[in-house]
Protein backbone atom coordinates (compact mmCIF):
# COMPACT_ATOMS: atom_id res chain seq x y z
CA UNK A 1 0.00 0.00 0.00
CA UNK A 2 2.89 2.34 0.47
CA UNK A 3 4.80 1.64 -2.12
CA UNK A 4 1.07 2.63 -4.32
CA UNK A 5 0.97 6.12 -2.09
CA UNK A 6 4.70 7.03 -3.20
CA UNK A 7 2.89 7.82 -6.85
CA UNK A 8 0.52 10.18 -8.40
CA UNK A 9 -3.06 9.06 -8.99
CA UNK A 10 -3.62 10.29 -12.88
CA UNK A 11 -6.13 8.41 -15.24
CA UNK A 12 -7.19 5.69 -12.88
CA UNK A 13 -3.47 4.40 -12.97
CA UNK A 14 -0.37 5.07 -10.05
CA UNK A 15 2.23 6.40 -11.95
CA UNK A 16 5.51 9.02 -10.94
CA UNK A 17 4.88 12.12 -11.23
CA UNK A 18 6.96 14.35 -13.93
CA UNK A 19 8.69 16.78 -11.25
CA UNK A 20 11.97 15.38 -10.83
CA UNK A 21 13.48 18.17 -9.31
CA UNK A 22 10.59 18.65 -6.54
CA UNK A 23 10.20 15.32 -4.53
CA UNK A 24 7.31 15.50 -1.60
CA UNK A 25 8.94 14.13 1.86
CA UNK A 26 6.26 13.06 3.97
CA UNK A 27 7.34 13.06 7.54
CA UNK A 28 5.97 12.17 10.81
CA UNK A 29 5.35 15.34 12.95
CA UNK A 30 6.26 13.87 16.36
CA UNK A 31 8.70 11.02 15.54
CA UNK A 32 10.65 13.14 12.25
CA UNK A 33 10.46 10.19 10.61
CA UNK A 34 10.02 10.17 6.69
CA UNK A 35 6.88 8.06 5.94
CA UNK A 36 7.70 8.45 2.09
CA UNK A 37 8.88 10.72 -0.91
CA UNK A 38 6.78 11.32 -3.82
CA UNK A 39 7.93 12.20 -7.00
CA UNK A 40 6.26 15.71 -7.70
CA UNK A 41 3.54 16.24 -10.26
CA UNK A 42 4.17 19.37 -12.65
CA UNK A 43 1.85 21.42 -15.24
CA UNK A 44 1.58 18.32 -17.78
CA UNK A 45 0.77 16.06 -15.07
CA UNK A 46 -2.19 18.36 -13.98
CA UNK A 47 -3.16 18.48 -17.19
CA UNK A 48 -3.30 14.68 -18.10
CA UNK A 49 -5.49 14.33 -14.70
CA UNK A 50 -8.05 17.17 -15.54
CA UNK A 51 -8.16 16.12 -19.44
CA UNK A 52 -8.99 12.17 -17.74
CA UNK A 53 -11.78 13.54 -15.40
CA UNK A 54 -13.54 15.47 -18.46
CA UNK A 55 -13.44 12.38 -20.43
CA UNK A 56 -14.77 10.26 -17.61
CA UNK A 57 -17.40 12.72 -16.26
CA UNK A 58 -18.93 12.94 -19.47
CA UNK A 59 -20.05 9.08 -19.18
CA UNK A 60 -20.17 9.40 -15.16
CA UNK A 61 -23.42 11.92 -15.59
CA UNK A 62 -25.30 9.99 -17.46
CA UNK A 63 -24.66 6.93 -15.07
CA UNK A 64 -28.64 6.61 -13.63
CA UNK A 65 -28.56 8.17 -9.47
CA UNK A 66 -29.08 4.66 -8.36
CA UNK A 67 -25.67 3.87 -9.90
CA UNK A 68 -24.07 6.81 -8.91
CA UNK A 69 -25.41 6.52 -5.65
CA UNK A 70 -24.11 2.80 -4.70
CA UNK A 71 -20.73 3.68 -5.79
CA UNK A 72 -20.59 6.23 -2.59
CA UNK A 73 -22.60 3.96 -0.40
CA UNK A 74 -19.53 1.24 -1.26
CA UNK A 75 -17.05 4.10 -0.55
CA UNK A 76 -18.80 4.37 3.07
CA UNK A 77 -18.56 0.44 3.38
CA UNK A 78 -14.61 0.47 2.31
CA UNK A 79 -14.17 3.66 5.44
CA UNK A 80 -15.44 1.13 7.71
CA UNK A 81 -13.17 -1.88 6.57
CA UNK A 82 -10.30 0.38 6.80
CA UNK A 83 -10.74 2.54 9.12
CA UNK A 84 -7.98 1.08 11.52
CA UNK A 85 -5.79 2.24 8.32
CA UNK A 86 -7.40 5.25 7.86
CA UNK A 87 -6.46 6.53 11.48
CA UNK A 88 -3.20 5.55 11.60
CA UNK A 89 -2.47 7.00 8.47
CA UNK A 90 -3.86 11.07 10.38
CA UNK A 91 -1.89 9.78 13.64
CA UNK A 92 1.54 8.97 11.74
CA UNK A 93 0.90 11.16 8.87
CA UNK A 94 -0.67 14.47 10.46
CA UNK A 95 0.00 14.11 14.22
CA UNK A 96 -3.96 13.33 14.86
CA UNK A 97 -4.35 12.49 18.47
CA UNK A 98 -6.59 8.98 18.61
CA UNK A 99 -9.18 11.05 19.68
CA UNK A 100 -9.11 13.65 17.22
CA UNK A 101 -8.16 11.15 14.56
CA UNK A 102 -11.51 8.77 15.25
CA UNK A 103 -12.88 11.83 14.82
CA UNK A 104 -12.21 12.67 11.68
CA UNK A 105 -13.32 9.55 10.46
CA UNK A 106 -16.57 9.38 12.17
CA UNK A 107 -17.05 12.85 9.93
CA UNK A 108 -15.79 11.79 6.51
CA UNK A 109 -18.04 8.69 6.66
CA UNK A 110 -20.95 11.05 7.90
CA UNK A 111 -20.49 13.41 4.91
CA UNK A 112 -20.22 10.29 2.74
CA UNK A 113 -23.20 8.69 3.70
CA UNK A 114 -25.24 12.29 3.17
CA UNK A 115 -23.24 12.19 0.33
CA UNK A 116 -25.15 9.11 -1.20
CA UNK A 117 -28.53 10.36 -0.94
CA UNK A 118 -27.69 13.38 -3.46
CA UNK A 119 -28.39 11.17 -6.47
CA UNK A 120 -31.90 11.13 -5.95
CA UNK A 121 -32.41 14.10 -3.94
CA UNK A 122 -31.43 16.15 -7.02
CA UNK A 123 -34.79 17.60 -8.38
CA UNK A 124 -36.18 20.63 -10.92
CA UNK A 125 -39.13 22.46 -11.54
CA UNK A 126 -41.48 23.47 -13.46
CA UNK A 127 -42.03 26.90 -13.81
CA UNK A 128 -45.37 28.96 -15.21
CA UNK A 129 -44.94 30.38 -18.25
CA UNK A 130 -47.53 32.84 -20.40
CA UNK A 131 -46.31 31.54 -23.42
CA UNK A 132 -49.31 29.25 -25.28
CA UNK A 133 -47.76 25.67 -25.90
CA UNK A 134 -44.83 26.45 -23.78
CA UNK A 135 -43.13 24.46 -20.85
CA UNK A 136 -40.47 25.95 -18.89
CA UNK A 137 -38.41 23.67 -16.73
CA UNK A 138 -35.52 24.23 -13.98
CA UNK A 139 -33.12 21.79 -13.84
CA UNK A 140 -29.39 20.89 -12.15
CA UNK A 141 -26.59 20.15 -13.96
CA UNK A 142 -23.33 18.56 -13.14
CA UNK A 143 -20.53 21.30 -12.88
CA UNK A 144 -18.48 18.77 -14.82
CA UNK A 145 -15.11 18.73 -12.86
CA UNK A 146 -14.09 20.18 -9.85
CA UNK A 147 -10.73 21.33 -8.13
CA UNK A 148 -10.28 20.14 -4.70
CA UNK A 149 -6.96 21.84 -3.18
CA UNK A 150 -7.17 20.38 0.70
CA UNK A 151 -5.40 21.23 3.77
CA UNK A 152 -3.49 19.38 6.15
CA UNK A 153 -5.09 19.86 9.22
CA UNK A 154 -8.10 17.96 9.16
CA UNK A 155 -7.09 16.27 5.63
CA UNK A 156 -9.24 13.30 4.86
CA UNK A 157 -12.34 14.96 6.13
CA UNK A 158 -11.89 17.59 4.31
CA UNK A 159 -10.83 16.24 1.01
CA UNK A 160 -13.93 13.37 1.22
CA UNK A 161 -16.39 16.51 2.10
CA UNK A 162 -15.68 17.72 -1.42
CA UNK A 163 -14.89 14.89 -3.09
CA UNK A 164 -18.40 12.59 -2.43
CA UNK A 165 -20.70 14.88 -2.65
CA UNK A 166 -19.34 15.88 -5.99
CA UNK A 167 -18.95 12.36 -7.42
CA UNK A 168 -22.45 11.87 -6.22
CA UNK A 169 -23.67 14.90 -8.01
CA UNK A 170 -22.03 13.78 -11.59
CA UNK A 171 -19.01 15.49 -11.47
CA UNK A 172 -15.07 14.34 -12.43
CA UNK A 173 -12.07 15.48 -9.53
CA UNK A 174 -8.77 16.82 -9.64
CA UNK A 175 -7.55 16.87 -5.89
CA UNK A 176 -4.45 18.78 -4.61
CA UNK A 177 -3.90 17.78 -1.06
CA UNK A 178 -1.15 19.77 1.30
CA UNK A 179 2.18 19.11 0.96
CA UNK A 180 2.04 17.87 4.89
CA UNK A 181 -0.69 15.47 4.04
CA UNK A 182 -0.43 13.90 0.66
CA UNK A 183 -2.06 10.72 1.56
CA UNK A 184 -4.81 11.39 4.02
CA UNK A 185 -5.39 14.29 2.00
CA UNK A 186 -5.74 13.35 -1.63
CA UNK A 187 -4.38 9.48 -2.32
CA UNK A 188 -5.79 7.68 0.65
CA UNK A 189 -9.40 9.18 -0.54
CA UNK A 190 -8.70 8.21 -4.36
CA UNK A 191 -7.63 4.40 -3.16
CA UNK A 192 -11.41 4.24 -1.52
CA UNK A 193 -13.15 5.50 -4.89
CA UNK A 194 -10.81 3.55 -6.75
CA UNK A 195 -11.82 0.54 -4.44
CA UNK A 196 -15.19 1.43 -4.62
CA UNK A 197 -15.20 1.18 -8.75
CA UNK A 198 -15.12 4.46 -10.19
CA UNK A 199 -15.01 5.08 -13.91
CA UNK A 200 -11.03 5.71 -14.65
CA UNK A 201 -10.10 9.02 -14.47
CA UNK A 202 -13.20 10.18 -12.81
CA UNK A 203 -11.07 10.75 -9.55
CA UNK A 204 -7.49 11.87 -9.95
CA UNK A 205 -5.02 13.32 -7.59
CA UNK A 206 -1.69 15.21 -8.40
CA UNK A 207 1.04 16.53 -5.25
CA UNK A 208 3.20 18.95 -6.07
CA UNK A 209 4.39 21.77 -5.15
CA UNK A 210 2.57 25.26 -4.65
CA UNK A 211 4.95 27.13 -6.82
CA UNK A 212 5.40 24.44 -9.51
CA UNK A 213 1.38 23.51 -9.69
CA UNK A 214 -1.01 25.88 -7.53
CA UNK A 215 -1.64 28.80 -10.34
CA UNK A 216 -1.92 26.43 -12.55
CA UNK A 217 -4.17 23.69 -11.18
CA UNK A 218 -6.71 26.78 -10.45
CA UNK A 219 -6.41 28.65 -14.02
CA UNK A 220 -7.00 25.27 -16.17
CA UNK A 221 -9.28 25.80 -18.16
CA UNK A 222 -11.08 22.34 -17.96
CA UNK A 223 -12.34 22.78 -13.96
CA UNK A 224 -15.70 24.89 -13.57
CA UNK A 225 -15.06 25.02 -10.11
CA UNK A 226 -12.54 25.43 -7.44
CA UNK A 227 -13.44 23.72 -4.04
CA UNK A 228 -10.30 25.04 -1.30
CA UNK A 229 -9.98 25.12 2.34
CA UNK A 230 -7.11 26.64 3.66
CA UNK A 231 -5.74 30.23 4.86
CA UNK A 232 -7.46 33.28 3.84
CA UNK A 233 -4.62 35.07 2.02
CA UNK A 234 -4.15 31.73 -0.11
CA UNK A 235 -7.71 31.44 -0.81
CA UNK A 236 -8.03 35.30 -1.86
CA UNK A 237 -5.11 34.56 -4.41
CA UNK A 238 -7.11 30.82 -5.40
CA UNK A 239 -10.39 33.62 -5.98
CA UNK A 240 -8.46 36.05 -8.29
CA UNK A 241 -6.35 32.89 -10.19
CA UNK A 242 -10.68 31.77 -10.32
CA UNK A 243 -11.89 34.66 -12.50
CA UNK A 244 -9.07 35.92 -14.60
CA UNK A 245 -7.97 32.91 -16.29
CA UNK A 246 -9.60 32.13 -19.87
CA UNK A 247 -12.43 30.60 -18.37
CA UNK A 248 -14.42 31.97 -15.02
CA UNK A 249 -15.28 29.63 -12.78
CA UNK A 250 -17.03 29.26 -9.24
CA UNK A 251 -15.43 28.63 -5.92
CA UNK A 252 -16.40 27.69 -2.69
CA UNK A 253 -13.37 29.52 0.34
CA UNK A 254 -13.15 27.97 3.91
CA UNK A 255 -10.73 29.98 4.77
CA UNK A 256 -9.44 31.81 8.31
CA UNK A 257 -11.21 31.82 11.57
CA UNK A 258 -11.06 33.84 14.55
CA UNK A 259 -13.51 32.07 16.26
CA UNK A 260 -15.02 33.66 19.71
CA UNK A 261 -16.22 31.80 22.40
CA UNK A 262 -18.85 34.29 24.26
CA UNK A 263 -19.20 33.77 28.18
CA UNK A 264 -22.07 35.72 29.65
CA UNK A 265 -22.84 36.55 33.56
CA UNK A 266 -25.79 33.76 33.38
CA UNK A 267 -23.94 30.79 32.37
CA UNK A 268 -23.24 27.40 33.13
CA UNK A 269 -19.38 27.88 34.32
CA UNK A 270 -18.43 24.39 34.64
CA UNK A 271 -20.07 23.72 31.34
CA UNK A 272 -18.70 26.68 29.50
CA UNK A 273 -15.17 26.17 30.63
CA UNK A 274 -15.24 22.23 29.30
CA UNK A 275 -16.50 23.15 26.26
CA UNK A 276 -13.86 25.83 25.57
CA UNK A 277 -11.24 23.21 26.26
CA UNK A 278 -12.29 21.32 23.58
CA UNK A 279 -13.08 24.12 21.09
CA UNK A 280 -10.02 25.62 21.82
CA UNK A 281 -7.64 22.20 22.79
CA UNK A 282 -8.71 19.51 20.17
CA UNK A 283 -6.01 19.32 17.17
CA UNK A 284 -3.55 21.66 19.38
CA UNK A 285 -5.87 24.21 18.36
CA UNK A 286 -5.21 23.74 14.76
CA UNK A 287 -8.70 23.88 13.44
CA UNK A 288 -10.42 27.20 11.67
CA UNK A 289 -13.50 26.53 14.14
CA UNK A 290 -11.23 25.71 16.93
CA UNK A 291 -12.26 28.77 19.80
CA UNK A 292 -9.52 31.55 18.91
CA UNK A 293 -10.20 33.80 22.01
CA UNK A 294 -12.42 33.35 24.78
CA UNK A 295 -14.58 36.57 25.77
CA UNK A 296 -15.90 36.67 29.18
CA UNK A 297 -18.07 39.62 31.03
CA UNK A 298 -16.25 40.92 34.59
CA UNK A 299 -18.99 39.87 36.46
CA UNK A 300 -17.76 35.74 36.36
CA UNK A 301 -14.50 36.42 34.55
CA UNK A 302 -12.50 35.24 37.95
CA UNK A 303 -14.98 32.42 38.81
CA UNK A 304 -14.33 30.94 35.22
CA UNK A 305 -10.66 32.20 34.67
CA UNK A 306 -9.85 29.66 37.28
CA UNK A 307 -11.82 26.90 35.91
CA UNK A 308 -10.35 27.09 32.59
CA UNK A 309 -6.96 27.14 34.09
CA UNK A 310 -7.39 24.03 36.48
CA UNK A 311 -8.53 21.92 33.57
CA UNK A 312 -5.72 22.94 31.44
CA UNK A 313 -3.44 21.91 33.72
CA UNK A 314 -5.13 18.53 33.61
CA UNK A 315 -4.29 17.95 29.49
CA UNK A 316 -1.79 15.27 28.45
CA UNK A 317 0.90 16.64 25.91
CA UNK A 318 2.85 14.64 23.87
CA UNK A 319 3.07 11.08 21.91
CA UNK A 320 -0.64 11.23 19.70
CA UNK A 321 -0.40 7.01 19.77
CA UNK A 322 -1.00 7.47 23.29
CA UNK A 323 -4.59 6.67 24.14
CA UNK A 324 -4.83 9.92 26.82
CA UNK A 325 -3.00 12.44 25.02
CA UNK A 326 -4.89 15.58 23.99
CA UNK A 327 -2.26 17.74 22.77
CA UNK A 328 0.00 16.66 20.29
CA UNK A 329 2.37 17.87 17.60
CA UNK A 330 2.48 20.98 15.59
CA UNK A 331 2.25 19.83 11.54
CA UNK A 332 5.65 21.45 10.76
CA UNK A 333 8.44 23.50 12.23
CA UNK A 334 7.37 26.69 9.99
CA UNK A 335 4.17 26.55 11.95
CA UNK A 336 5.33 25.94 15.17
CA UNK A 337 8.03 29.05 15.08
CA UNK A 338 4.76 31.46 14.27
CA UNK A 339 2.86 30.09 17.27
CA UNK A 340 6.43 31.18 19.19
CA UNK A 341 6.20 34.72 17.57
CA UNK A 342 2.10 35.04 18.75
CA UNK A 343 3.23 33.97 22.33
CA UNK A 344 6.83 36.58 22.34
CA UNK A 345 4.19 39.45 20.94
CA UNK A 346 1.73 38.65 23.90
CA UNK A 347 4.33 38.76 26.14
CA UNK A 348 6.11 41.69 24.90
CA UNK A 349 2.49 43.62 25.06
CA UNK A 350 1.97 42.93 28.93
CA UNK A 351 -0.62 40.26 28.70
CA UNK A 352 -0.72 38.07 31.73
CA UNK A 353 0.15 34.06 31.36
CA UNK A 354 -1.95 32.05 33.62
CA UNK A 355 -0.44 28.60 32.00
CA UNK A 356 2.75 28.47 30.35
CA UNK A 357 3.94 25.43 28.36
CA UNK A 358 7.23 24.78 27.28
CA UNK A 359 8.04 23.81 23.54
CA UNK A 360 10.02 20.83 22.86
CA UNK A 361 10.65 20.50 18.79
CA UNK A 362 7.25 20.70 17.39
CA UNK A 363 5.57 20.12 20.17
CA UNK A 364 3.75 22.87 21.66
CA UNK A 365 2.04 22.44 25.38
CA UNK A 366 -0.98 24.51 26.15
CA UNK A 367 -0.89 28.48 27.07
CA UNK A 368 -3.71 30.45 28.36
CA UNK A 369 -3.48 34.16 28.55
CA UNK A 370 -5.48 36.93 30.27
CA UNK A 371 -6.05 40.59 29.69
CA UNK A 372 -8.61 43.39 29.42
CA UNK A 373 -6.96 45.25 26.37
CA UNK A 374 -9.48 44.37 23.34
CA UNK A 375 -6.51 45.78 20.73
CA UNK A 376 -4.03 43.26 21.38
CA UNK A 377 -2.65 41.66 18.57
CA UNK A 378 -3.49 37.95 19.80
CA UNK A 379 -7.17 38.67 19.86
CA UNK A 380 -7.05 39.88 16.17
CA UNK A 381 -5.18 37.06 14.21
CA UNK A 382 -5.56 33.19 13.80
CA UNK A 383 -2.93 31.24 16.19
CA UNK A 384 -3.64 27.69 14.94
CA UNK A 385 -1.91 26.42 18.13
CA UNK A 386 -2.64 25.53 21.53
CA UNK A 387 -2.67 29.12 22.94
CA UNK A 388 -6.07 30.53 24.67
CA UNK A 389 -6.43 33.76 25.11
CA UNK A 390 -9.19 35.05 27.25
CA UNK A 391 -10.38 38.47 27.04
CA UNK A 392 -12.13 40.63 29.59
CA UNK A 393 -14.74 43.08 29.27
CA UNK A 394 -17.31 44.49 31.11
CA UNK A 395 -20.49 43.41 29.66
CA UNK A 396 -22.47 41.69 27.10
CA UNK A 397 -22.71 44.73 25.14
CA UNK A 398 -19.18 44.38 25.05
CA UNK A 399 -18.21 40.52 24.48
CA UNK A 400 -20.56 41.13 21.08
CA UNK A 401 -19.04 44.18 19.71
CA UNK A 402 -15.75 42.19 21.00
CA UNK A 403 -16.91 39.42 19.13
CA UNK A 404 -17.49 41.51 15.72
CA UNK A 405 -13.83 43.28 15.68
CA UNK A 406 -12.13 40.72 13.14
CA UNK A 407 -11.99 40.45 9.99
CA UNK A 408 -13.04 36.58 9.91
CA UNK A 409 -16.53 35.50 10.47
CA UNK A 410 -16.51 31.53 10.60
CA UNK A 411 -17.70 30.21 13.63
CA UNK A 412 -18.87 31.43 17.41
CA UNK A 413 -20.36 29.74 20.60
CA UNK A 414 -22.05 31.91 22.98
CA UNK A 415 -23.02 30.58 26.71
CA UNK A 416 -26.10 31.35 28.72
CA UNK A 417 -28.99 30.11 30.45
CA UNK A 418 -31.34 32.54 28.43
CA UNK A 419 -31.95 30.61 25.00
CA UNK A 420 -34.30 33.25 23.92
CA UNK A 421 -31.53 35.64 24.66
CA UNK A 422 -28.97 33.72 22.93
CA UNK A 423 -30.95 33.03 19.74
CA UNK A 424 -31.06 36.92 19.99
CA UNK A 425 -27.42 37.59 20.06
CA UNK A 426 -26.66 35.24 17.96
CA UNK A 427 -28.52 37.18 15.26
CA UNK A 428 -25.90 40.10 15.51
CA UNK A 429 -22.98 37.70 15.85
CA UNK A 430 -21.45 38.12 12.58
CA UNK A 431 -20.69 34.76 12.26
CA UNK A 432 -21.62 31.78 9.37
CA UNK A 433 -22.32 29.50 12.31
CA UNK A 434 -23.09 30.30 16.26
CA UNK A 435 -23.91 27.68 18.98
CA UNK A 436 -25.41 28.46 21.71
CA UNK A 437 -24.55 26.48 25.12
CA UNK A 438 -21.92 24.46 22.56
CA UNK A 439 -18.70 23.57 20.74
CA UNK A 440 -17.62 26.46 18.66
CA UNK A 441 -15.97 23.12 16.48
CA UNK A 442 -19.11 21.49 15.22
CA UNK A 443 -19.37 19.79 11.67
CA UNK A 444 -22.61 18.26 10.57
CA UNK A 445 -23.30 16.34 7.21
CA UNK A 446 -27.18 17.99 6.96
CA UNK A 447 -26.08 21.44 7.86
CA UNK A 448 -24.99 24.51 6.20
CA UNK A 449 -20.99 24.77 7.21
CA UNK A 450 -19.36 27.72 5.86
CA UNK A 451 -18.12 31.10 7.04
CA UNK A 452 -18.58 35.48 6.70
CA UNK A 453 -16.63 38.33 5.85
CA UNK A 454 -12.52 36.75 5.28
CA UNK A 455 -13.31 33.61 6.10
CA UNK A 456 -14.77 32.94 2.75
CA UNK A 457 -17.33 32.37 0.62
CA UNK A 458 -20.02 29.41 -0.51
CA UNK A 459 -21.40 26.50 2.24
CA UNK A 460 -20.66 23.13 2.26
CA UNK A 461 -22.55 19.88 3.27
CA UNK A 462 -26.09 18.80 2.81
CA UNK A 463 -28.28 20.68 -0.02
CA UNK A 464 -26.30 23.84 0.23
CA UNK A 465 -23.12 21.70 -1.54
CA UNK A 466 -25.49 20.04 -3.47
CA UNK A 467 -26.37 24.07 -4.64
CA UNK A 468 -22.86 24.44 -5.09
CA UNK A 469 -22.07 21.29 -7.17
CA UNK A 470 -24.68 21.67 -9.90
CA UNK A 471 -25.75 24.25 -12.05
CA UNK A 472 -29.25 25.47 -12.53
CA UNK A 473 -30.14 25.32 -15.99
CA UNK A 474 -33.83 26.83 -17.80
CA UNK A 475 -35.45 24.86 -20.54
CA UNK A 476 -38.12 25.46 -22.36
CA UNK A 477 -40.14 23.44 -24.90
CA UNK A 478 -43.02 24.74 -27.13
CA UNK A 479 -45.71 22.29 -29.35
CA UNK A 480 -47.17 25.39 -30.84
CA UNK A 481 -45.88 27.95 -33.01
CA UNK A 482 -44.57 31.19 -31.89
CA UNK A 483 -45.13 34.26 -30.89
CA UNK A 484 -42.74 36.35 -31.97
CA UNK A 485 -42.12 40.32 -31.54
CA UNK A 486 -41.49 40.86 -35.38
Amino acid sequence: MVKQFEKQFIGGEWKLGNDVEHVNEDKNPYTQETLLKIQGANTADVDEAYQAARKAQKEWMDKTPQERSEIVKKAVGIMKERQTEIIEWLIKEGGATKIKAGLEVRLAKGITEEAASFPMRTEGRVLPTNTPAEESFVIHRPVGVIGIISPWNFPFHLTMRSLAPAIAAGNGVVIKPASDSPVTGGLLPASIFEEAGVPKGLVNVTVGSGSEIGDYFVAHPIPGFISFTGSTPVGKNIASQAMSGKKIKQVALELGGNSPFIVLDDADIEEAAHALIVSKFMHSGQICMAANRAIVVEAVFDTFVHKVEERVKELVSGDPTDEKTVIGPIINQKQTDQIQEIIQQAKESGAKFLVEGTVKGQLVEPFVIVSEDPDLEIFHREIFGPVLPILKVKDTEAAIEAANDTEYGLSSALFTKDLAKGRALANRIEAGMCHINGLTVDDQPNAPFGGEKNSGIGRFNGEWVLEEFTRVQWVTTNSGKGQYPF
